[in-house]
């Protein structure tokens, strides 16, 4: 059977910093759920815990009270509205939420190609293709190695633009194409053995690619590659939007259905938080 668009697991509101759309609230996100025949949708609202350092304007405004204003999620009569967060990897490998908090959230996903927060998740801020490649690998490595609940935690983004985009912060979109000498330099083999660790673990995978539908043949093939590889080694995958306004969301459908066929996937490979998989 192929694998249904029954969910999507990284949607943000206006509480996160970078949507601050009034439009971009509860209502209209489980409108989006029912308009589409979604039976699951999570919300993950940029978070880092207040109880651990930050070194991040950003993530300092952005802690569990803050996150927390959302709730109670409605609740559609055919929509299951869960609350996750997006929380963070800083440059000493730490992620942004304690083990007293786990339980708080019903999804947890953390990116490791948010690589446009600079001193925040690196050591060196060099825009040297070999260098993000390396922090590509190490990034995803350390995350693995951590003691947390895989069984419902997901990687974001792995193919996200930011991972060498430091031009966009002068304004310029130089870098919009940069980041493929990023993952052109990483082999599959290196694939294999991250996405099969990935697998032992029961960590889902996200697919989020963007903007798919507006990719040319080589690019395509360059940012499917990973994803290939996961789902070789038997990951498994869950939808991810990352929307962060409205028209985000209304974009969102098409570009799973592109993403689910050009991978040929199977219900088999569905990524069920909370479940062992």
């Amino acid at each position: 059977m192929k694998f249904a668009i029954d969910h999507d697991c990284h949607i943000h509101s206006h509480l996160s910093i970078c949507s601050d759309d009034p439009e971009q609230n509860n209502e209209r996100i489980l409108k989006y759920a029912e308009d589409n025949g979604l039976r699951k949708i999570c919300l993950t609202d940029h978070f880092w815990d207040e109880s651990l350092p930050a070194r991040c304007d950003f993530y300092n405004k952005q802690g569990f009270e803050h996150i927390k204003k959302a709730l109670p999620l409605p609740q559609g009569e055919n929509v299951k509205f869960l609350f996750g967060c997006e929380t963070e990897m800083d440059k000493d490998f730490n992620v942004g939420i304690s083990e007293k908090l786990y339980d708080k959230f019903d999804f947890i996903i953390v990116p490791t190609t948010h690589l446009h927060f600079n001193a925040f998740v690196m050591e060196k801020v060099l825009y040297d293709p070999e260098y993000r490649a390396y922090l590509w690998i190490e990034r995803f490595r350390k995350l693995l190695e951590k003691d947390m609940p895989f069984h419902k935690m997901g990687i974001a983004h792995l193919t996200c633009q930011l991972m060498l985009a430091g031009e966009w912060e002068s304004g310029e979109l130089a870098g919009e194409k940069k980041y493929l000498s990023v993952l052109r330099l990483i082999d599959d083999k290196i694939y294999r053995e991250l996405f099969a660790s990935a697998a032992k673990k029961g960590i889902g995978i996200e697919l989020n690619i963007y903007p798919f539908e507006n990719m040319g043949e080589e690019e395509r093939r360059e940012v499917l590659r990973p994803y290939r590889a996961a789902k070789e080694m038997g990951c498994r995958f869950y939808l991810g939007s990352d929307a962060h306004k409205p028209a985000e969301l209304d974009a969102a459908i098409p570009r799973f259905a592109a993403i689910i066929d050009a991978l040929e996937l199977k219900e088999e490979d569905k990524f069920h938080f909370g479940e062992n998989n």
